[in-house]
């Protein structure tokens, strides 16, 4: 029998003030805000909280993973009817959520909290009030934290393993206090469309789209913006159209991996800053001397997760490894993509971190990009490149190439096809019959992985009039070697 709705909310108040009375208790304040009078009451001692002196909590913006799967997270718990509303967009499209729920939201109307649960969706830890953390003491933040987590698994049954601040920014007394209470994470986002700003719901689908990524973390907002709601369907279909899976946080996490600190990867440091680059010496590969009918696909730069994962997922369908030749400030922002090209068992490269014209720059400019290139390449794929450098443009001559042989390429990759499909000017048609026309055996194909252009149209025919043509292929590291 449904309880009358005065007495449901005469409970919810209860549980509310119960809630606000601990907070109270911590603060040192009344639960109406103002100071109580010493000779009013006396209010009983507040337990300090020693300082948490283990190691901090990590921070999770994303999961290190080559998976096709990221997360979509709400802040913040809205009114029955929003909620109703988002968890029914997301019943529609087949989404499993995570929801960072606040402790006194969920006291107030835990129906709603039991009901995200009810239909498969992970709820954690929003803290108790949603307050400005960088404005508590840590006794503060600590309880925060801690009556979210019991207020929470008393009315759901959850026990939150991670905690997230209303905004996303965190302190080092919140990773402190995180670790205090064993959660695993404090977690924030690798991808906001930023949603409190009042953007409409392509406009949010439209960046989740453009920034969707392997092991990504999509921040939403349960309470300010009814555009979100909308928003879910275009965010599933950016998802759906690159084959990428969202799953509640704590699996995402369960299936991610952890990144080993540069100096524990082997090979790390196999590339060096060495003035003495003088009498270097370096070859030029622009293809293999051999009889053999083999050939080596190259990708140089970078692009989006939904260009190169169609690339991958091209030479996947063909059976053909590759070679990818990374611009390392992309690699910087998306690790993740690079690991997915080495499980995918292609080999990746060093094409330097900011993609300069080599001959532009001083050797010690020109080595020390090189080096950054090579750190964050092995830092993304957790382990050494292949040894191998191809210079933005192709441009090099005789002290560049020394320059670059001094810090540890010898082999300086170059190629013998070009088709000039970095230019979207030349159509698919294009691209094809230039890899047709100018392949032979041991060469070395040069195309690019950017966005908007022709060559995802282009590779599957060109893929398999070569091999109609009785060419296999080959990573250029092993073409070299033949």
């Amino acid at each position: 029998m449904r309880a009358s709705k005065g007495v449901v909310k005469r409970n919810l108040i209860f549980k509310s003030v119960v809630v606000m009375m601990a907070f109270g208790l911590l603060s040192g304040c009344s639960m109406f805000g103002g100071k109580e009078e010493a000779s009013q009451t006396v209010e009983p001692p507040v337990e300090k909280i020693a300082r948490f002196t283990g190691e901090k909590s990590k921070v999770i913006p994303y999961v290190y993973t080559a998976r096709k799967e990221l997360s979509l997270t709400f802040n913040g718990m809205g009114d029955e009817k929003m909620m109703t509303q988002i968890l029914n967009e997301l019943d529609a499209n087949h989404i499993k959520a995570t929801f960072f729920l606040p402790g006194m939201r969920v006291a107030e109307e835990p129906n709603i909290a039991r009901d995200i649960l009810a239909r498969g969706h992970d709820i954690q830890n929003n803290t108790l009030n949603q307050l400005d953390m960088k404005k508590l003491s840590y006794d503060q933040i600590y309880k925060e934290i801690e009556l979210s987590n019991e207020v929470i698994k008393k009315e759901t049954g959850a026990e939150p393993h991670f905690i997230r601040t209303r905004s996303g920014d965190y302190t080092d007394d919140v990773r402190l206090a995180a670790a205090h209470l064993g959660m695993d994470g404090v977690v924030t986002y690798n991808i906001n469309p930023k949603d409190r700003d009042m953007k409409d719901a392509k406009a949010i689908g439209d960046y989740v789209k453009r920034y969707i990524s392997r092991g990504g973390i999509v921040s939403l907002n349960t309470d300010i913006n009814p555009e979100v709601i909308p928003s879910i369907k275009l965010i599933a279909k950016a998802a759906e159209d690159i084959g990428y899976k969202f799953v509640p946080l704590s699996e995402l996490v369960k299936n991610g991996g952890e990144r080993k600190p540069l100096e524990q990867i082997p090979g790390y440091d196999a590339v060096k800053v060495n003035p003495n680059y003088q009498n270097a010496k370096y070859k030029l590969v622009y293809k293999a001397d051999t009889n053999k009918k083999q050939v080596a696909l190259t990708f140089d730069d970078w692009g989006s997760d939904k260009t190169v994962t169609k690339i991958l997922d091209i030479l996947a369908e063909h059976d053909v490894k590759a070679t990818f030749f990374l611009r390392a400030a992309g690699v910087e922002n998306n690790p993740n993509l690079a690991r997915a090209m080495v499980e995918g068992g292609h080999d990746v490269a060093n094409h330097s971190y900011s993609h300069p014209v080599v001959t532009t720059l001083t050797p010690e400019e020109l080595q020390e990009d090189l080096v950054k290139a090579h750190q964050v390449i092995t830092e993304a794929i957790q382990q050494q490149p292949v040894m191998l450098f191809r210079p933005p443009t192709g441009v090099v001559d005789d002290q560049t190439g020394k320059v670059i042989a001094a810090v540890g390429y010898h082999n300086i990759a170059m190629y013998d096809v070009t088709t000039l499909d970095w230019d979207n000017k030349n159509k698919a048609s294009d691209i094809v019959n230039g890899i047709m026309t100018k392949t032979e055996n041991g060469s070395v194909i040069l195309l690019h992985m950017l966005d908007d252009i022709h060559t995802i149209e282009a590779l599957p025919i060109a893929l398999e009039g070569l091999k109609k043509k009785g060419y296999t292929f080959v990573k250029m590291a092993d073409l070299i070697k033949e």
